[in-house]
């Protein structure tokens, strides 16, 4: 259940996540950002930008960057008791990637129709395959994230 506390926290950390994709925008970076957290005490564990032409990485996606900065901060390569914040729902790589971290609740803002993996696509966190299903809660701050995407990919033609 949702408490006011909670609710402001959550938008708190999203709010946070689309300041992360602002600033991969400004680079020339498609704008999705990442926040995790510490579930039960709030702490900012890693914060992550897409940085795919940055590090000529194909898998430099904001979540990827996010969680390998978490881990390399906690030690260890489980997230357990982590949640993650992102501006957009995760590609399937990320999802399967979420899934593996052990990540306790994934908190996503605009959803992704052609590319998303959690509630679009191949619904990867769904699959009998998946060994861990965090929580999930779509569509958090959509409306700021859809409009950060939808300018910079207008700004691109």
């Amino acid at each position: 259940m949702m408490t006011y506390s909670n609710i402001y926290l959550t938008s708190k950390y999203s709010e946070l996540a689309l300041k992360e994709a602002t600033l991969a925008a400004k680079r020339g970076e498609v704008p999705v950002g990442a926040v995790i957290v510490h579930g039960p005490t709030g702490r900012i564990i890693a914060l992550g930008s897409n940085k795919v032409i940055e590090d000529k990485d194909p898998s430099a996606h904001a979540e990827v960057v996010a969680i390998r900065a978490a881990c390399k901060a906690l030690g260890s390569e489980r997230l357990i008791d982590c949640d993650l914040y992102v501006t957009l729902e995760p590609c399937p790589m990320c999802a399967q990637l979420i899934s593996f971290a052990r990540i306790r609740r994934l908190y996503f803002a605009a959803h992704d129709e052609k590319g998303g993996g959690v509630e679009n696509g191949p619904r990867v966190l769904h699959a009998k395959s998946c060994h861990h299903r965090p929580e999930i809660y779509g569509g958090i701050g959509a409306s700021a994230a859809e409009k950060l995407l939808k300018d910079f990919f207008q700004s691109k033609r």
